[in-house]
């Protein structure tokens, strides 16, 4: 790779390598146990509730009950390489000791989110197919209609307070049953999840089983994970995720951390949810590999929820999306008291605002580092190095990996030019399970289509523009809603924003603002003044709304398109 085609290698670290040539592991469960061997008894995760009640589990101890599950799932569930698993659960320490048995099992993990309704677990479980499951008690009782028509032969029940003390353990599972009666009887067939284990164990000792054989004999490029995503369709598919583009993303994301990061020394602080594919592949695989301390939040609503974690651990390092560090920098306990401890902070899954970025910074004296990727590529495409980010910029290519811009005929654009980002490297995913076509819709010639606009700098740093599909086009003049929503960030009557384009018989489009006030007496026509002072006029909001809130993901990823459905269907209504 010469620096002349790939500027942005120019500005990696002195040690970073430009490509990754040999992969540390044939699969995941190889990586696993082999870092349990070397950190042991060293704390890897602790749950930690809002209260402060905490349950940790050591290296070796992961390792063990990873172990026992994967024999149970083989041995007694009766499963074979191959065949999905999914796992509903939140961030608590029963998600590793699942995720790592499937992936040790020779198995397809499947992710699926704890929130989901019974229809939307019915779409996923309809789709991939499962042979087990792996769920929560608190959302077990969707299973009747979730699995109606497609059942799933092996069940298996957790709990939040699963793996903690047995005092915590009970005060939290009675608050559940009686108090918030959050836990409801389950009506299927199923096992807890302790007693899977102890079964798994049993067997293993019983006939001398070694789970090696289970995850050696596999492919690096065999499916590890099928990662469910709406893509730049909307259609809800699984990206096939193999142990090749999981482990080599988890490198090429800390290769550009080298010499920022200490092995066995890091404090992880795990708000995200570890079923979203950021969380899964930096927080759980990554932190892990490098011997660190994750401290998983369950719930991150409200923010307050994260103050007792901030006050006990050491935490070294946090990954979120824009709103996390917008709500974060406006708590009070939290501008009182920033974490000591944190080195940095990394963004992704939308865009990084420059004044929220500005605020962290401010408030903790560490930078709030932007990235860029999508599930189908493991996530990580771009980061910013450390001591060298650009504002606004997701930074440049990880290594091994090549990006470009395209037009609308798919040919590249020069620098400065803004077009569709694609992208090539080893942590592309294999395509969608079971839609070959729409594969074939999201890859050109071995470059994957992200449907995100951009531009890239003469020295290879790219700066996203919008979303292809969420671009308003007004009067012909193309308007993303990235940049509005940054002006409108730096307004300090503005909690958050989001932009849309409506129908306008004028201009084709115009955008609208949707607010949430910090200033109460903040007036639409003032929202429209600050805007005509930073932005050209037709960027200018024409309809401008408050609102108490806005809708978002579990990640807390404003969604804009529940805002153009609700938007429309206001408009259809009047």
């Amino acid at each position: 790779m010469s620096r002349d085609d790939h500027p942005w290698t120019a500005f990696y670290g002195p040690s970073a390598r430009r490509e990754i040539d040999n992969l540390s592991y044939r699969s995941i469960g190889d990586m696993v146990s082999s870092v349990a061997s070397v950190y042991g008894k060293a704390p890897a995760f602790t749950a930690c509730l809002p209260n402060g009640m905490n349950g940790t589990l050591s290296y070796a101890q992961v390792d063990e009950m990873s172990d026992a599950l994967a024999v149970y799932l083989r041995e007694i569930a009766g499963l074979e390489q191959g065949d999905r698993v999914a796992v509903q659960l939140p961030n608590g320490l029963s998600f590793p000791i699942a995720a790592f048995a499937v992936l040790k099992a020779g198995c397809v993990l499947v992710n699926v989110n704890p929130l989901y309704t019974a229809e939307e677990m019915a779409k996923q479980f309809e789709d991939a197919e499962p042979h087990a499951l792996i769920i929560v008690d608190m959302f077990a009782d969707k299973l009747p209609r979730a699995t109606r028509g497609h059942p799933i032969p092996n069940i298996i029940v957790t709990r939040v307070a699963e793996f903690l003390p047995a005092m915590p353990r009970g005060i939290v599972g009675l608050v559940q049953k009686y108090w918030d009666r959050t836990i409801k009887p389950i009506e299927l067939a199923h096992i807890r999840l302790p007693d899977a284990i102890a079964a798994g164990r049993h067997k293993q000792h019983t006939d001398n089983i070694e789970v090696e054989p289970y995850h050696s004999e596999m492919s690096p490029d065999d499916t590890a994970v099928l990662q469910y995503t709406g893509g730049t369709t909307g259609v809800s598919k699984g990206a096939m995720l193999s142990h090749r583009n999981l482990i080599m993303n988890m490198e090429q994301t800390f290769e550009l951390l080298h010499g920022h990061v200490e092995k066995g020394k890091e404090v992880a602080l795990t708000a995200l949810p570890m079923y979203h594919i950021f969380a899964f592949t930096v927080n759980l695989l990554g932190f892990y590999w490098l011997g660190g301390r994750n401290i998983l939040i369950p719930n991150p609503r409200p923010l307050s929820n994260l103050k007792r974690a901030f006050e006990n651990y050491k935490v070294t390092w946090i990954s979120g999306v824009n709103t996390l560090f917008n709500g974060l920098t406006n708590e009070i306990w939290f501008t009182d008291s920033p974490p000591r401890h944190l080195k940095f902070a990394s963004a992704g899954g939308m865009a990084l605002q420059t004044a929220v970025a500005e605020r962290w910074e401010e408030i903790t004296g560490k930078p709030v580092i932007q990235g860029y990727g999508l599930t189908e590529t493991s996530p990580v495409l771009t980061f910013n190095p450390l001591g060298k980010a650009r504002p606004n910029s997701i930074g440049v290519p990880v290594p091994s990996t090549e990006v470009i811009c395209l037009d609308e005929e798919g040919n590249p654009v020069p620098h400065g030019e803004a077009g569709e980002l694609a992208a090539k490297g080893p942590q592309v995913m294999r395509g969608y399970w079971n839609k070959p076509e729409e594969t074939a819709k999201s890859m050109r010639d071995g470059w994957f289509l992200t449907g995100d606009i951009a531009v890239m700098d003469e020295d290879g740093f790219f700066r996203i523009v919008d979303r292809k599909k969420d671009m308003v086009v007004v009067s012909g003049f193309n308007v993303y809603p990235n940049e509005i929503e940054d002006c409108l960030a730096g307004h300090p009557g503005i909690l958050e924003a989001a932009v849309i384009g409506v129908p306008d018989d004028a201009s084709g489009e115009a955008v609208k603002a949707f607010i949430v006030k910090r200033d109460q007496s903040l007036t639409p026509e003032a929202v429209r003044a600050y805007c005509k002072e930073h932005l050209t006029p037709y960027k200018v909001p024409k309809q401008v709304e408050f609102r108490d809130d806005l809708p978002k993901s579990n990640v807390g990823k404003i969604l804009r398109k529940d805002l153009r459905s609700e938007d429309a269907a206001q408009v259809a209504a009047e």
